[in-house]
């Protein structure tokens, strides 16, 4: 089993605190439940006895008799046996009625450290608004990233290019790796993104027509790293036959990034530099899912690349938004510790033209920004106080 380090680390200050929830949320078989098992051998393993430590999984209907926020509570008191530490663990707790009353009023007892997994962002960002405001930590929990996809495989230097084209087309969450063939691999991704369908857009957010939903969807993956348009989405769907109001399609796209199907990226105007609504991107969470919901049978590796490198200043912690400036584009701009770095993305820098278009980009940012080109090449192209970076030596470096 691949040991989450990255997550762990994060987290592990706030094991002992009763006073804080510990949210971990990300897209469904991201790694969450595989991060609360190993949350839970590190507890063991500093003495916690078996009997307080406390583990429910609401996916099973082993615990469908918890309803609601009293049931939880009744069920967790039955289990507390002694007046020592509890250690709670509970899984896609989302499925619960009124789930953040229950666990703040194990949280005021003092007596319950509490970790709750959800696979919706509206666990955090609505529902624990109020009762909880204040009162709780999250960490986000995405695919593997290409590093850990590395250590899992055990994949040597000279294979990288070969594994990065096939997270390219199948992605990385954890359990498609068990899978050789082709075939597997879709018919595994399918299935999550089924259950994505019935239990997170039909069963909690209400979402009825699914086939206009994924007809939106495989739009905005077919026109993905390209500024969104609501009237070119809706003159594609009404080709398809699919005629839905400006409403509906809005409701779908929160549903997509509330479930972390996609990202939704902002633009940052640089010379302005505010944050700007219109004109904003999506990107895939993970790739595997844009294979199986997109008419291409080829993948667009330049586009690919681009989203991978968005995925991996998630991983790393940035802000990242799509930079404006007056004359154009800048990819991305990521904001970490109060420091901007500007990057463009390029399959490759072989041809003049190509390097000319790439270089320029940066042409209105002053000579002290960080400035990055990121491409697959390996001969350095850098210039002008402008770093370009091989995906590889970005992809591994953490300090980036």
């Amino acid at each position: 089993m691949l040991v989450r380090e990255k997550y762990l680390a994060k987290i592990r200050g706030f094991y002992d605190e009763v006073s804080l929830i510990k949210i971990i949320y990300g897209m469904r078989r991201s790694g969450k439940s595989v991060i609360l098992t190993q949350i839970m051998d590190e507890i063991k393993k500093k003495g916690i006895p078996d009997e307080n430590i406390i583990y429910i999984n609401f996916e099973s209907l082993k615990y469908d008799f918890i309803k609601n926020a009293k049931d939880l509570c009744n069920y967790i008191e039955s289990l507390t046996t002694n007046k020592k530490k509890y250690y709670v663990f509970l899984d896609e707790i989302q499925k619960v009625s009124d789930f953040e009353k229950g666990i703040n009023s194990l949280r005021i007892t003092n007596q319950y450290s509490i970790f709750i997994t959800g696979s919706n962002s509206r666990m955090t960002l609505l529902e624990l608004s109020t009762d909880l405001s204040g009162r709780y930590v999250s960490f986000r929990v995405n695919p593997l990233s290409f590093k850990e996809v590395v250590k899992l495989t055990n994949t040597k230097e000279k294979d990288y290019e070969k594994l990065l084209f096939d997270i390219f087309q199948w992605g990385s969450l954890p359990q498609r790796f068990l899978f050789e063939k082709d075939i597997d691999k879709a018919n595994y991704l399918s299935s999550v993104y089924d259950s994505i369908i019935l239990k997170d857009i039909v069963e909690r957010i209400g979402i009825k027509d699914i086939a206009s939903f994924d007809k939106v969807l495989q739009y905005l993956l077919d026109t993905e790293a390209s500024s969104f348009s609501r009237d070119k989405t809706i003159d594609f769907l009404s080709k398809e036959h699919h005629e839905i109001a400006n409403n509906t399609l809005y409701n779908y796209l929160e549903a997509f990034t509330s479930t972390f199907i996609m990202n939704k990226v902002y633009r940052y105007d640089v010379h302005g530099k505010s944050i700007l609504k219109t004109l904003n991107k999506f990107y895939a969470t993970d790739l595997g899912i844009k294979q199986i919901k997109t008419n291409h049978e080829e993948v667009s590796y330049s586009v690919a690349l681009e989203n991978m490198v968005y995925n991996d200043l998630i991983n790393k912690d940035y802000k990242v938004f799509i930079g404006k400036t007056k004359k154009g584009e800048i990819d991305f701009i990521a904001s970490k510790n109060n420091q901007m770095k500007y990057i463009q993305v390029c399959y490759t820098l072989e041809q003049e033209e190509t390097r000319i278009r790439e270089f320029d980009a940066f042409k209105e940012l002053p000579e002290e920004k960080e400035k990055y080109i990121i491409s697959m090449d390996k001969k350095d192209y850098s210039k002008d106080g402008i770093k370009h970076m091989n995906i590889f030596d970005f992809l591994m470096n953490d300090d980036f």
